[in-house]
C-alpha cells in the first residue's frame, strides 16, 4: 500500500470521526497525527511542529487581544451608541448586524456574539417579537463578518499559511477583503429584508410575555407527605415534577407512596422556586432569596467558559458567595438528574441570582452571554485607550509594517499582560486550547496528505470535472465543496485539507491560486445550514427557541448567495 493510500484512509478515518461527534474534534486531529507519525508519513522531527506554526501562534495570541478588548466594555459602549433605541425595528436590526460583522472582523466571533446579544434580545422585546426574529440573523451575521479580514477566523490564518507556504509569501491583511466586503454586504440585506421573515414564530403574543421555563429543586420539610398531595399542590401553581430523588437517587412514587424528610424534587415552571415553595409547602433550595438588591439574570454559557465542565456550585465559589445559580435551563429536563450532579456545558442556560453590578461583573469575566439585559460594568476610559491603541498599533503593524500576524499579536498580548490591561487569570483563560490543538495536530496531517501525493490525485478528479469550465463555475464548485464539506468538520479542519487541494487544482486548471484559495476561505465558514458548525450557532438555539432544520430555513438561500458572489466577485477581480 503506498503512502497516498495511506495518507488518504487515515484522513478518510478522521473525517468519520469528526462527523460521528463521539470523539473530540481535538483529541480527533492528535490520533490522526500519530496514526501520521506511526505509518512514517510524519517524521518524529516533525510531529510537533504545528505548535510552532505562526498560524497557530498569531491564533491563540488574537484571541488573548480580542478578550482584552471585550472586558474592557468599550465594544459595547460603542453598539449600542451606534444602533438608535428609538428607530424602527428593520433599521435597529440593520444596525445592530452590521455592528456584529463589524466587531467580528477584528476580534473573535464569540465575542462579538457576547457583545451584541443582549441587545438583539432588547430590540426584539421592544418591537413585541420573540428573540427568535434577532437571534439567528445576529448568529449569521457575526460568522459573515469573519470573512473580510486575515483575523476574523482561525480558517483564515490557516489558509494565509496554506499560501506562504506553497506560493512563499502569505496573505495581506485585508487581501479578502473585497470578496468577503461583498458577501457580508448581499447577506447582511437578506438577513434583514426577508431572512427573519423565514423563521417560524412559535410563540403567541401572550406567551412572549410570560416567564421562560426554568427548572430547579425543591426539598420536602416535613415528615412525612403523601405523593397525591404532593402532584395536586403543584399542579395548582401550574409546575411540573420531572423526578423525586431520596439519598441522590432517583425514585418512582406512587400514589400512595409517602414523601419523606430530606427528599427533593426537581420542578419545571416558569415561576421562581420561592413562588412555587410559598404556594407548595416545599422548600426552597437557593440562598439569596432575602437579599434586598438581588435580582435573577437569565444567561447562557458560551464556548471557553471556565466553568464548562464543573458544577452548578463552581459559580458560588467564583463569585466570593456572591451569585448562586437559582434554576437551570431545559437540559436538566431532558436528563432528570440531581442538579448536584449535572456539569456545565457549552451552550447551557442558567439563572443567577445576586446583586446586579455582581451579575454584570461576573458574566464578563466566566464568558456568559446576557439574555436578560442587565446594567453594564462601566469602562474604565483610560485603560480601554490604552487597549484600543495597541490593538490598533499591531494591526498598523501587519497592514502597513508587513509584520506577520504571530508577531504581531504575541508582542500585543504580552504588552497587555504586562501592562495588566487583561487580569492575569484570563490570559491563558481566553485562549480556546481545543482550537490550538487541533490547528497544531491538523497541520501536519495535512502536510502527509499533500507531500504523500494524495492531494494532487484528489485535485487530478477536480481538475477533470471543472476542465473547460468558465472561473466563476470552478470557483462556485470549491467554495460549495468547502462549505459542504464544513457542514461535518471544524472550519479550521476544512481549511488544512482544502487549501493545499485548491492550490493543486489551480495549477491544472491554470488560474490564479488566490481566487481558489479565497474561494476556499469563504466556504469555510459557511455553514449556515446546521447548528453542529459554528459554535456561534449553537449558543443561539436554546435562548432563540430554534429547531435543527430551522437554520436550513433561513440559511439555504444565504447560502445560495455567498457561493453566488463569491464565485462572481472572484471571477470578476482575478479571471
Amino acid at each position: 500500500m503506498n503512502s497516498a493510500t495511506i495518507s488518504a484512509l487515515i484522513l478518510g478515518g478522521a473525517l468519520i470521526l469528526f462527523v460521528s461527534e463521539k470523539v473530540r474534534h481535538d483529541l480527533v486531529a492528535v490520533i490522526a497525527l500519530f496514526a501520521c507519525l506511526f505509518a512514517g508519513l510524519v517524521t518524529p522531527a516533525k510531529a510537533f511542529g504545528g505548535f510552532a506554526d505562526p498560524a497557530v501562534l498569531a491564533v491563540a495570541a488574537i484571541l488573548v487581544v480580542g478578550r482584552a478588548v471585550e472586558l474592557s466594555g468599550i465594544a459595547s459602549v460603542v453598539a449600542k451608541v451606534v444602533i438608535p433605541q428609538r428607530a424602527g425595528f428593520l433599521f435597529r436590526l440593520a444596525a445592530l448586524l452590521a455592528v456584529a460583522m463589524l466587531l467580528s472582523a477584528f476580534m473573535n466571533n464569540i465575542a462579538a456574539l457576547v457583545i451584541t446579544m443582549p441587545i438583539a434580545i432588547e430590540i426584539a422585546r421592544d418591537s413585541k417579537m420573540p428573540p427568535t426574529v434577532t437571534l439567528m440573523p445576529l448568529a449569521f451575521a457575526t460568522i459573515l463578518g469573519g470573512m473580510t479580514t486575515l483575523i476574523g477566523t482561525p480558517a483564515n490564518l490557516i489558509l494565509s499559511s496554506v499560501r506562504e507556504t506553497e506560493l512563499g509569501a502569505p496573505f495581506g491583511f485585508f487581501t479578502m477583503a473585497p470578496v468577503g466586503i461583498a458577501v457580508s454586504g448581499l447577506g447582511l440585506i437578506y438577513l434583514v429584508w426577508i431572512g427573519w421573515r423565514l423563521l417560524p414564530i412559535r410563540e403567541s403574543a401572550e406567551q412572549r410575555s410570560r416567564p421562560p421555563w426554568r427548572v430547579f429543586e425543591l426539598a420536602v420539610p416535613v415528615a412525612a407527605m403523601a405523593a397525591e398531595e404532593m402532584r395536586m399542590a403543584l399542579r395548582a401553581t401550574k409546575a411540573r415534577l420531572l423526578a423525586q430523588f431520596r439519598g441522590g437517587e432517583r425514585i418512582m412514587p406512587s400514589g400512595d407512596d409517602v414523601l419523606r424528610l430530606g427528599d427533593r424534587l426537581l420542578i419545571l415552571s416558569r415561576a421562581n422556586q420561592w413562588t412555587v415553595a410559598a404556594a407548595t409547602g416545599f422548600q426552597a433550595v437557593a440562598r439569596l432569596d432575602g437579599t434586598a438588591d438581588a435580582v435573577t439574570a437569565h444567561i447562557v454559557v458560551a464556548h471557553g467558559s471556565p466553568l464548562v465542565g464543573r458544577g452548578y456550585d463552581e459559580v458560588r465559589t467564583r463569585s466570593d458567595d456572591c451569585l448562586e445559580v437559582v434554576a437551570v435551563g431545559p437540559r436538566a429536563a431532558r436528563e432528570k438528574l440531581p442538579l448536584v450532579r449535572m456539569r456545565i456545558r457549552a451552550g447551557d442556560q442558567l439563572y443567577l441570582r445576586g446583586a446586579q453590578a455582581d451579575i454584570a461583573k461576573f458574566t464578563r469575566s466566566a464568558r456568559l452571554l446576557e439574555i436578560d439585559r442587565l446594567d453594564p460594568v462601566p469602562v474604565a476610559a483610560r485603560k480601554a485607550t490604552v487597549i484600543l491603541a495597541i490593538f490598533g498599533c499591531a494591526i498598523a503593524s501587519i497592514v502597513i509594517g508587513g509584520l506577520s500576524p504571530a508577531i504581531a499579536f504575541v508582542a500585543a498580548a504580552a504588552l497587555m499582560a504586562g501592562l495588566r490591561l487583561l487580569p492575569a487569570e484570563e490570559v491563558y483563560r481566553s485562549i480556546d486550547w481545543t482550537v490550538v490543538v487541533l490547528l497544531a495536530a491538523m497541520i501536519p496531517v495535512g502536510q502527509s496528505f499533500n507531500d504523500s501525493g494524495a492531494a494532487a490525485i484528489v485535485a487530478q478528479w477536480l481538475g477533470l470535472g471543472l476542465a473547460e469550465m468558465p472561473l466563476p463555475v470552478v470557483l462556485a464548485a470549491l467554495c460549495a465543496v468547502t462549505m459542504l464539506l464544513s457542514i461535518f468538520l471544524n472550519n479550521v479542519a476544512t481549511a488544512v485539507i482544502m487549501g493545499p487541494l485548491a492550490i493543486d487544482v489551480a495549477g491544472l486548471l491554470q488560474i490564479n491560486p488566490d481566487a481558489v484559495l479565497l474561494a476556499v476561505l469563504i466556504g469555510a465558514s459557511s455553514d449556515f445550514l446546521t447548528p453542529i458548525g459554528p459554535q456561534n450557532h449553537m449558543l443561539v438555539m436554546g435562548p432563540g427557541g430554534y429547531r435543527f432544520t430551522d437554520y436550513a430555513r433561513m440559511g439555504a438561500l444565504l447560502v445560495v448567495i455567498v457561493v453566488a458572489t463569491t464565485a462572481f466577485t472572484l471571477g470578476w477581480l482575478y479571471g
